[in-house]
């Protein structure tokens, strides 16, 4: 039986929190698909799922009380003309990669956001990162744009590459 069907996708509550931040860390210390270059504090995150998660949603992939990984919405920028559009990521535990743990959670938040009413969803890709190019490009996302050099991280400068997916045509 794959990840996929053993995986349940639930709405994050606070008490999730902590787990969600452990995999954002990881990332942020193992590799530049995150671009923290020292680990967040959970004073921070919980302030921020508590500013946005009733209108940006957060959801995890959970078996058992396991946390795979998770998706979020965010706003894009705070002015108000904004506020049709969200910024998407989406965060996989290591030892799950390629197990399609990331596309189950995209199947369940980008219906949530298009039922909200959102428009435009934007994704910032470290670039080059072809397992997350991938996903976005399964979802119909397009690149739109690359912000060179924007990060510095390991020694080395990162491109970060933006996806935009059109939720409406009108």
């Amino acid at each position: 039986m794959s990840t996929e069907t053993r995986a349940s996708i639930v709405i994050a509550t606070e008490s999730d929190v902590p787990k969600i931040l452990d995999l954002s860390n990881w990332a942020a210390e193992k590799t530049p698909a995150n671009f923290a270059t020292e680990p967040e504090p959970l004073a921070t995150w919980l302030a921020s799922w508590e500013q946005t998660n009733e209108r940006y949603p957060w959801l995890v992939a959970k078996r058992k009380d396991d946390v795979l990984g998770f998706a979020k919405a965010s706003p894009h920028r705070a002015r108000g003309a904004y506020a049709w559009t969200a910024e998407v990521s989406v965060y996989v535990r290591g030892d799950v990669h390629g197990q399609r743990v990331g596309t189950v959670l995209y199947r369940h938040l980008i219906p949530l956001l298009r039922e909200q009413g959102y428009v435009t969803l934007l994704a910032g890709i470290t670039s080059p990162h072809p397992p997350s190019e991938r996903l976005h490009a399964a979802f119909g996302f397009t690149r739109c744009g690359t912000f060179h050099r924007s990060g510095w991280k390991f020694g080395q400068w990162y491109d970060v590459g933006y996806w935009e997916l059109q939720l409406r045509g009108d």
